[in-house]
């Protein structure tokens, strides 16, 4: 086995880039490999905040596993993503033997991980439901990744879960909701959907929020408006503004519930050739994703009403649905669990050194 590690070699990234179509199909492939570049590159909106070491273990010449180390200033923390590996032992033994002393020479008190770089890309490992496919915006990985880390001195230290619910239909009721929802309009609330002429407007506002809701978050880094709209602009184009709401108080945004259609793995390799299924779904979706939500602590009891108003356009879709990502003991881990069919879980480990 052979550690290089690499800056801007060309050969090297494009074995780091290989390395997750050889290890998976071209269905459970979630890694966008431009976006990719742009991180092992220095371009990406997010490099700025922090410093990145790049690494592939090689075994007679063929790449077989690769991880970044992430550095943020004034943190003693290292973060190990971008993490791929063979279903190899003496591979993964052998990659996470080098990241730990690597860390443990720069004088890092703990290794957390995975995390690709930030809070604002991709983070945490799928542990459970590999037989189902995977959707838009999971943290997708092999099922055997998990072994991996706790073979080689990892423990979980946060645990998420994902909820797939099943469809709704306009006989569907749920008087508690209803009720908070009714109760809130009649306070003088509005919840609303975005449109094209208001979505930069509205992302200025969701911006706002979520710094101030997500900042206890673990990992968390805060990041300038504009990194922040230049990232999730592209959400303008794959959402479906209908599912996802804005709530107001007086001229104040003061929650938000942002969902899209599920397009699986396409909008990760969009070509003119995926193009027609990407508008195909878009139109047309089999269901959706649910992945941010939050109301500022002053609007207590908020929350229920934004995800009527949600309800209702699901009821109208008669789709299916996953609440993604919730952090265990958070309140929303517990909304409309009567109709969840299947729980999706995830975590986060670390290492101390």
């Amino acid at each position: 086995m052979e550690l290089i590690q690499f800056d801007r070699e060309k050969k090297n990234i494009r074995d780091f880039l290989s390395l997750p179509r050889l290890l998976y199909t071209s269905k459970d492939n979630m890694e966008d490999p431009g976006v990719m570049k742009k991180f092992l590159l220095g371009t990406h909106p997010l490099s700025k905040y922090f410093k990145l070491d790049k690494f592939l273990v090689y075994d007679r010449g063929n790449p077989v596993g690769r991880f970044g180390v992430t550095a943020y200033p004034n943190d003693n923390t290292a973060y190990l993503g971008f993490y791929e590996c063979a279903d190899d032992d003496s591979a993964a033994g052998f990659l996470f033997d080098e990241a730990i002393k690597y860390c443990r020479a720069k004088g890092f008190s703990k290794i957390v991980g995975p995390v690709d770089g930030s809070f604002w890309q991709k983070y945490r490992l799928k542990i459970n439901l590999f037989d189902r496919p995977p959707y838009t915006g999971e943290p997708y990985n092999k099922p055997y990744y998990f072994r991996q880390f706790t073979d080689n001195g990892f423990r979980v230290s946060e645990h998420y879960t994902s909820h797939h619910f099943h469809p709704l239909d306009e006989s569907y009721r749920n008087e508690k909701y209803e009720k908070r929802f009714r109760e809130f309009l009649q306070k003088g609330y509005r919840i609303e959907s975005p449109t094209d002429e208001n979505y930069d407007r509205i992302m200025d506002r969701v911006y706002d929020m979520i710094i101030e809701l997500y900042s206890d978050f673990p990992i968390f880094k805060s990041l300038s408006r504009e990194d922040f709209k230049e990232i999730y602009s592209s959400y303008k184009l794959i959402m479906n503004m209908s599912m996802t709401k804005i709530a107001f108080f007086g001229d104040k945004a003061v929650g938000f519930y942002i969902s899209i259609p599920d397009y699986s793995n396409a909008v990760y390799h969009a070509n003119i050739l995926r193009l027609p299924e990407i508008m195909k779904t878009k139109k047309a979706p089999n269901r959706y994703v649910m992945l941010y939500m939050g109301v500022l602590p002053e609007h207590r009891g908020l929350g229920r009403a934004l995800i009527y108003s949600i309800m209702q356009e699901l009821c109208k879709n008669r789709l299916p649905s996953i609440g993604a990502l919730m952090r265990d003991g958070k309140l929303t881990q517990r909304y409309v669990f009567e109709a969840v069919t299947e729980v999706y879980e995830y975590v986060l480990l670390e290492h101390i050194l």
